[in-house]
This record gives C-alpha cells, structure tokens and sequence, in this order.
C-alpha cells in the first residue's frame, strides 16, 4: 500500500509531495517533528506526543498552527492509510520565505506535513535477544529538549553504530556523563536500582521514556532519575533503549563488553511485558487516539510477535 501524506490538509501519497526551496525547514532546518506509533488503526500516546510537539513550537516560535486542526488531519490520514501498523510523521517548517535570510520572515505561514507508512517491526528481534551499543561525544546543540529536524550529528552517529555492527550510540558530554542514544532514551540498572538520565536541555523528553518511568513505578521498581557516567556501564547489570518504535528493547554489549551476564535481565523483562500489556488494553478499549488507558481493562490476546529475522552482526 502507498505511503499517504496530508500536505496542508491536501491527502496525497508521499511521493507527491513537493515542498518549496525557500521553505525554512529545507533550507535551515526551522522546523520540528513528532512520530507516532499506530496499533490496529490508533494513535498510541497521542495526547503525550501533542503536548510535546506544542512545546516544540513554542520554544522555536513558530505560530499560526491551528493544532486542532492539526490533529484531527492526522487522525484522518491515519485513517485514509488504512495500515492496522503504522508509523504517522508530522513535521512543521516555519513556511517558506520570499528569500533565503536567517532572521524569521515578516509574513510566513508554516508548512504542516504528515506522512503515514505502513510498519514493519524490524525491532522485534532484539527485543527478544538483546542488541550491542557504542558510546560516542554527544556534539548536538545545547537545545536537546526540543524535537527540532536539526539531526545531523544524530545521523552521523547513528552511522557510526552501523558501521561498528551496532544498533545504536550512547552520548555522552566531556565530562563523561552520559545523555541519550541518537534516537532513543536508555535505562540502567545499576546497584539494584533503575536509573535513567533526568529531564532537562541535554535530552529530548522521550514519551516512551515517561511511559516506562509511569510503569516501573506501578510494579515496583525503584527508580533513581540521575546521570549515569561512560565509565559505570562496566558495572550496570541490565541496560534497555526505549522508544516509540522501539518500545523497550534490551541491550547486552556496550563497547564491545557485556552488560551484566550478557543478556535481557528480569527488571528489563518485566518492563517488557507490562508495556504490552498496557498496548493490549489500548487497542481493546476503543479509543481512537489519546492516553494510553490507565483503569482496568479487559484482558486480550497477547500481541503477535512477526517471525523472527537474524539480528545484525554484534
């Protein structure tokens, strides 16, 4: 099926799409972004990824967006789509401008773009298995926080883990500390205790990482928000990426060393499978978009898993 893309409320399929070459974001990365999941045609998380994508707005200044109209527009392409597993963008420029010049343009209206794919879960795998991780310097901008397009230090250290046989890189700032991964939050657990690096300008406000901090602290994990230094992943004894995509996804090798006994821990797992279970709820209690529901609700099948593929080289 096509990829299918609303471009300022015209439904086209992403191949379609043209955006001006004076638009901010192509030229200057002036814009932001969010993703989402979709389970069975539904948006996961939906009111936690909005409130993000308006703070992102309003830190960039980018006005003019009718985010009510915005949100109803995803729900209708996610709709138009039809994919039971999706992946929906949304990208917001700050317009184009009559010419190319740094400071904001007098009169710009934003472009709003939203794409929806069909997903293939290729993280399946090593959320079963464990993956291996690099650490590299964390050269972003200072403004981490914000989910700008600007990812082009994301992007090459991303290819750096590729090319060292890994899934993704840890961050980390010159004194050692350690912020997120290129395109996921992380989780320690160090001294019997679940760590992960607090909220602040050095990482983006993951929504799965407040997710999976909601559900450590409704099963009875402690859990300590504090900085984890480069030189401690020798002692941590379990490690887990969280992302939208990624949901959680145990690693088992940093550096080339093993976390712990080289494989999924018990605190990882159990994190594991109450985020499916809360999944499982979502997609049984009819709600089309929102909070993932946090009442009872009535137990369904357990998510199917797609066949396995070979993990890529460690």
């Amino acid at each position: 099926m096509t990829t299918l893309a609303n471009l300022n409320g015209k439904v086209m399929p992403l191949s379609e799409v043209m955006v001006p070459a004076l638009d901010r974001g192509f030229l200057f990365g002036d814009a932001i972004y969010e993703v989402l999941r979709v389970y069975q045609g539904k948006a996961f998380l939906l009111d936690e990824h909005w409130r993000r994508l308006e703070r992102s707005l309003e830190a960039v200044r980018i006005t003019g967006v009718d985010l009510k109209r915005l949100r109803q527009r995803l729900l209708e392409t996610i709709a138009a789509a039809g994919f039971p597993e999706a992946m929906a963008y949304l990208q917001i420029t700050r317009g184009a401008a009559a010419a190319r010049s740094h400071a904001f343009p007098e009169a710009a209206t934003p472009l709003e773009l939203i794409s929806v794919q069909e997903y293939v879960d290729t993280y399946s795998p090593y959320r079963r298995q464990g993956a291996a991780v690099i650490t590299l310097p964390d050269l972003r901008w200072e403004r981490c926080d914000v989910k700008s397009t600007n990812l082009l230090a994301n992007v090459l250290a991303t290819q750096s883990a590729k090319e060292a046989g890994a899934l993704e890189v840890l961050l980390y700032l010159a004194d050692g500390h350690l912020t997120e991964g290129s395109h996921s939050s992380f989780f320690a657990v160090l001294d019997g205790q679940l760590r992960t690096t607090p909220n602040g300008h050095a990482i983006l406000p993951g929504v799965t990482r407040q997710f999976v901090v909601g559900l450590a602290e409704r099963i009875g994990i402690s859990l300590y928000e504090h900085m984890l230094k480069r030189e401690g992943l020798t002692r941590v004894t379990e490690l887990f990426l969280t992302g939208t995509t990624s949901e959680v996804l145990p690693v088992v090798m940093a550096d080339g060393k093993p976390i712990g006994e080289g494989k999924p821990g018990p605190v990882t797992r159990r994190l594991q499978a109450a985020y499916v279970v809360e999944v499982e709820k979502f997609v049984a209690s009819g709600v089309g978009g929102g909070a993932a529901p946090r009442g009872q609700q009535k137990k369904t099948p357990r998510r199917a898993l797609p066949p396995p593929h070979p993990p890529a080289p460690q």
